[in-house]
Parts: C-alpha cells; sequence; structure tokens
C-alpha cells in the first residue's frame, strides 16, 4: 500500500496559491519604501514572488525525489539528512543566483557577500519550516497505512489460517490425537509411523506459522517436502515434484502457507495418473528474487467442483499487504500452469 510520492493536483494549486501570499506577506513586512508608489509595491511583490516560487517549488521538488527515492520508514533518516543538506544547499544556491541576477538587472540591490549570506539565512527559515510540514503531513499518512495495512494483513492471515485447516476442531486436539494415534500403531509398521509423523509435521507447522506474518523460505520448503511426501502416499510416482532453489535464497522470507497452497492448488484441480503424470518445478530466480511454483496443465475430468480461486486471490492479497517488492504473476499457456511469488527481504515480518 505504498503512499503517493507528490501531492495531487488540487494540492499543487494549494501550494501555489500559498506561495503567492506568502510572497505578499513578505512584501507588506518588507518597509517603506515598497510603499512609496504603487510601482514601488509592484517591483517589491515580483522579487518576492521570484524568490518564493523558485525557492518553493525547487524544494518541493528535492522532497518530491527524495520520497521516491528512499519511500520506506526504515530509509527516513536518510532521507532526512539528504533532505536537509538538499534544501540547504539548493535555497543557498538559488538565494545567490536571484540576488546576482537581480543586482545586475537593476543597479539597487545589494549582493555584497554580507548580504547575500544574510538573505540565504533569512531564506532558510521558511525553507525548513516548509519542508517540515511535508515530511510531518508523510510520516503521519505512513502512520496511518501501516496502521491499515496491519489490520488487513491479520483479516487475511486468519482466512488463510481458515482455508489451511479447513475444518472447525481444534488444531491442538488434532495434533494431540495424532501423536496418541502414533504410540497405538505397531512398531513394527513404519509406513504408518512415517506417515502419521509426517502429518503430525504439518500440523506443528501451521500450529507455529499461523501468527506469523513470513517464515523463512527454508522452512515453508521443509513443509512443503513433508506435504509432498504425504501426498505421494496416495499419487505415488504419479506425482515428480523437482526443487532448484540454491542455498543464498532460503534465508529469504515468504508468507506461510503461500508455497504449499500453490502446490495443493496443483494436486487439487490436475490428473496425476501414471499415464499423465503430474510434474511440478519449484524453481527460485535469484536475480529476480522470485520463486516459481510451476506446474503441468492437464485439469481432471468435467464434474468435479471448479475452484473458487479464493486461495490464490488470498495470496496476492497477503504479499501486497507485506509491501512485496512485486505482484504475485500467474502465467497459464498450453502447457503449464506457473504462479510466481516475490521474496521478501530476510527483516520483513520477522
Amino acid at each position: 500500500m505504498p503512499l503517493p510520492a507528490f501531492p495531487p493536483l488540487r494540492d499543487r494549486r494549494l501550494v501555489l496559491v500559498g506561495l503567492v501570499l506568502i510572497s505578499l506577506v513578505m512584501t507588506l513586512g518588507s518597509g517603506k519604501w515598497a510603499f512609496q508608489s504603487a510601482a514601488h509595491f509592484g517591483v517589491t511583490w515580483g522579487c518576492s514572488l521570484l524568490y518564493t516560487l523558485v525557492l518553493g517549488l525547487g524544494n518541493r521538488e528535492i522532497w518530491r525525489q527524495l520520497q521516491r527515492r528512499y519511500p520506506h520508514v526504515a530509509q527516513t533518516r536518510r532521507r532526512l539528512w539528504y533532505l536537509g543538506l538538499g534544501s540547504a544547499a539548493y535555497t543557498c544556491a538559488a538565494t545567490v543566483a536571484l540576488t546576482l541576477g537581480l543586482a545586475w538587472a537593476g543597479p539597487g540591490v545589494n549582493a555584497s557577500p554580507q548580504a547575500l549570506l544574510l538573505i540565504a539565512a533569512i531564506n532558510l527559515v521558511p525553507t525548513l519550516v516548509g519542508q517540515l510540514i511535508y515530511e510531518s503531513r508523510h510520516t503521519f499518512q505512513q502512520w496511518e497505512a501501516t496502521g491499515r495495512r496491519a489490520d488487513q494483513l491479520a483479516q487475511a492471515q486468519t482466512q488463510a489460517q481458515l482455508d489451511a485447516l479447513a475444518q472447525q476442531l481444534d488444531p491442538h486436539f488434532l495434533f494431540n490425537s495424532l501423536n496418541t494415534l502414533a504410540a497405538l500403531i505397531e512398531p513394527a509398521n513404519a509406513p504408518a509411523q512415517q506417515y502419521l509423523e509426517g502429518l503430525a509435521d504439518v500440523y506443528r507447522y501451521v500450529l507455529l506459522s499461523r501468527d506469523r506474518p513470513t517464515v523463512p523460505l527454508a522452512e515453508e520448503l521443509a513443509f512443503v517436502r513433508t506435504y509432498v511426501a504425504l501426498q505421494k502416499v496416495r499419487f505415488r510416482d504419479n506425482v515428480q515434484v523437482r526443487y532448484d532453489v540454491p542455498p543464498g535464497a532460503l534465508a529469504r522470507r515468504v508468507a506461510p502457507l503461500s508455497v504449499q497452497l500453490l502446490v495443493e492448488n496443483a494436486l487439487k484441480h490436475n490428473e496425476a495418473s501414471r499415464a499423465r503424470p503430474l510434474h511440478l518445478h519449484l524453481v527460485v530466480d535469484a536475480a529476480a528474487g522470485a520463486l516459481r511454483v510451476e506446474n503441468t496443465w492437464q485439469p481432471r475430468p468435467a464434474g468435479l467442483a471448479p475452484g473458487t480461486g479464493l486461495g490464490l486471490a488470498n495470496v496476492r492479497r497477503r504479499y501486497a499487504l507485506l509491501g512485496a517488492p512485486n505482484p504475485v504473476e500467474i502465467v497459464q499457456d498450453a502447457r503449464t500452469f506457473a504462479v510466481t511469488l516475490p521474496l521478501l527481504g530476510e527483516g520483513v515480518g520477522a
């Protein structure tokens, strides 16, 4: 939910009107010379307007560019340093250039070094006040947006938990029941023991990740491998999964249960048989900072309930609320279906 890098058109008009009014106030307080005649007043107001517009619009442009370059809360300190230094340097340089230009055009203007220093110091005061107003307003907007995003993310996480559990029983009850059932199985029945342990691991991950906005990719992939192992008990070699994930990407973060949902959707909506095995490929594009989950596109026969699309919509919304650098992308052609998830920074949602 990015904030606007600069005010809308209506706000820009208010800025121009405000600068004109400021120049008028400066003219009214400039001294007796400005009131000797209408011509004196016009010249004084014209000079004040020139200073106000050049300094006001120039410093506003500096603020806009810095907001575009450093828009995040974590970059506020760097942005403020650059804003203070850039505004001060621009104000001083523009003041000297305007004053020298006016002195060249009109010999009555004092352009001595002392006068230039005094005018620059006077102009710095409204400049810094104006930049402070812009920054305060932007900070307040960020605070409001962060609050809204946190509320929406909490709602999206709750929906994801409901979709993942898909039942009304307490997951703690199911997890404990699975452990109890594992203890009742004969020790010699190793496949049943392994299946129940894997199922318990699945619910353990759901319980541990339910209150976390993001998890390391390594944890999510470990969960996916366990989930796939459980599914292969049913599908056997009719499902083939390949992982191409460099070790350096495992510390990046993803929304919990998001990768598993993509694998689950592939198994749910596509045929997986000996004649038509289902192939899934999980690959990380390190350069793009993204994880792509790709599967062969071979829809199940008609008659089965179609997908609602709520799962993918929820994943898209969660990544948007997490401030992902790129949106979730879905690409489908005649042979494949692929979803690309942006990998988040190691400190996002930790």
